[in-house]
């Protein structure tokens, strides 16, 4: 008993320790945005002396034309959300296809999706631009520096993982639903939208989580794609503008990164009762 009671208040004691730990840099982060870009490189573990400079430092990154905040902050929730939308939509329909349809060839195709899992991006961001390139050259249609390339490419390295947790879902989903429907003359298209996607609910957030942190965080990517300088600028793209290769404004660095983490960090509070419920949904059939 006390050997049980002991080991609980070990866990409790090493949880505490891991979630300082991980809380540790989102406090570095705000305290640092209320100081100036002095007491940020002399003093960073300190409390700011103002708190009042967060919001000076946030009026200057909102006007500078530097980073041009409100239309970065406009591009990447454009992109962001256009990318969500697609990638849950096809790859929900995807999963429903290949988990009902018992052949060679829906197992093949599935575990090509789960292959593609496991490439790393730096082996295939050189083909990536190839590609884009030799679409433009073939059809006329712009792809790079565009959102269409940037929508497109997301969707592309999004779809795998994505299908991978839809199909594990679905097939946790009695198959005498989609049955019951049919006999009652509903259509593929009436029984996934109306039946399936409904129930889908948990799993869909789960996805919109992952891949909408990556895509809201991405610096790499948007940098092959859209580059820099170009009209279009994600926020993480933005944010690098105020570090230069002689002068790094650290105040407003971190700002910076301060308000591009909010609308994230508050979709995953609203969203975190699904999360779980999402991952291990799939996991007892």
């Amino acid at each position: 008993m006390r050997l049980a009671k002991a080991g609980r208040i070990n866990v409790e004691i090493f949880t505490l320790l891991m979630f300082i730990v991980f809380l540790f840099p989102f406090v570095l982060v705000f305290i640092n945005s209320a100081k100036t870009a002095f007491e940020v490189t002399q003093y960073p573990l300190a409390l700011p002396s103002h708190w009042s400079n967060i919001f000076k430092n946030i009026a200057s990154i909102w006007t500078s034309p530097n980073i041009r905040y409100p239309a970065s902050l406009l591009s990447s929730l454009l992109i962001t959300v256009l990318s969500l939308v697609f990638i849950n939509l096809l790859s929900s329909q995807a999963a429903w296809v290949l988990v009902r349809t018992k052949s060679r060839t829906s197992t093949a195709i599935f575990f090509i999706f789960v292959a593609a899992m496991v490439i790393p991006f730096q082996i295939v961001m050189l083909p990536l631009l190839s590609w884009l390139r030799a679409i433009t050259d073939f059809t006329g249609i712009r792809l790079l520096r565009t959102y269409a390339g940037m929508i497109l490419a997301y969707i592309g390295f999004g779809v795998s993982l994505s299908i991978f947790m839809f199909h594990g879902f679905i097939k946790s989903i009695p198959l005498e639903l989609e049955e019951a429907a049919t006999i009652d003359g509903c259509s593929r298209f009436q029984i996934f939208y109306k039946i399936i996607f409904p129930i889908l609910t948990p799993i869909h957030v789960t996805v919109l989580i992952l891949n909408g942190i990556w895509i809201w965080n991405d610096y790499l990517l948007p940098l092959l794609v859209l580059g820099k300088g170009n009209a279009i600028q994600t926020l993480p793209l933005a944010v690098s503008n105020f570090a230069g290769a002689f002068v790094k404004q650290w105040d407003l660095i971190l700002t910076a990164i301060l308000m591009a983490m909010i609308p994230v960090v508050l979709f995953f509070l609203l969203a975190q009762k699904y999360i779980v419920k999402g991952m291990v949904a799939g996991s007892i059939k």
